[in-house]
């Protein structure tokens, strides 16, 4: 089966942590297993690092790290374009444009915070898709 590739938004990796047994969570695990490849750039790495290591999560230093270091070993790294597309909050422009750039979905629990991309994708439809069994070949 081919690996789907993906740009998980800040809040699926920030809910995996707070909530380990959900739907996100979920969703990280297949990153971290190698099933998804997670997509990213710069400032996606700058903003999770920085959103994580926020006091009120309460996440300790090398679990983000580590975290990190292991999207890093199993992702890609891309140079996004920019993209026209009329998003309500500014700072989720990285994402979109990795997503697009990357060929790859945009995961994420806010799809309000992408209207119009029809890369984004909720958890539990992205967990559908990784799930589905490969057609026979005929």
């Amino acid at each position: 089966m081919a690996r789907l590739a993906a740009v998980l938004d800040t809040n699926v990796l920030v809910s995996r942590t707070l909530t380990p047994h959900g739907t996100p969570a979920r969703v990280v695990d297949a990153v971290l297993a190698g099933a998804v490849i997670p997509c990213y750039d710069r400032r996606i790495l700058q903003e999770y690092r920085e959103v994580l290591s926020r006091a009120r999560f309460g996440f300790a230093p090398d679990e983000i790290e580590s975290l990190l270091a292991q999207i890093l070993g199993n992702g890609l790294s891309v140079i996004a374009a920019p993209v026209r597309a009329s998003l309500p909050d500014e700072s989720d422009r990285p994402f979109a444009e990795a997503a697009v750039t990357a060929g790859a979905h945009l995961v994420t629990g806010n799809l309000t915070h992408y209207p119009g991309l029809d890369r984004a994708i909720s958890p539990v439809d992205f967990l559908r898709l990784i799930q589905e069994p490969e057609p026979s070949p005929r």
